[in-house]
């Protein structure tokens, strides 16, 4: 049985540190994808409205996310940095 306060969790990708090109970026995209068909109700945000939501206020999150690294968000972002938004998007509150 389920907590009632248990919220939804990120998608499950492999080797999201080594994103470096639009070809990882499609295959973080694809493992997304993946993890969603094989486990819908355990993200956060599985619907398409609810993702975008989520999206656009991970983007905007993005340079906390950077702060507490202790790093700063890269003035032009990386394929690594979207790869990250999206994977953010699919779990946060």
């Amino acid at each position: 049985m389920s907590n009632p306060y248990d919220t939804g969790r990120f998608a499950e990708v492999t080797d999201l540190d080594k994103v470096n090109s639009l070809p990882d970026v499609a295959r973080v995209v694809e493992e997304m994808l993946n993890d969603l068909r094989e486990h819908p109700a355990d993200w956060e945000n599985p619907t398409l409205e609810r993702f975008l939501d989520a999206l656009s206020a991970s983007l905007d999150a993005l340079p906390r996310l950077y702060a507490s690294r202790g790093t700063a968000l890269p003035d032009q972002p990386t394929w690594k940095t979207f790869a990250e938004a999206l994977v953010m998007a699919s779990g946060y509150e």
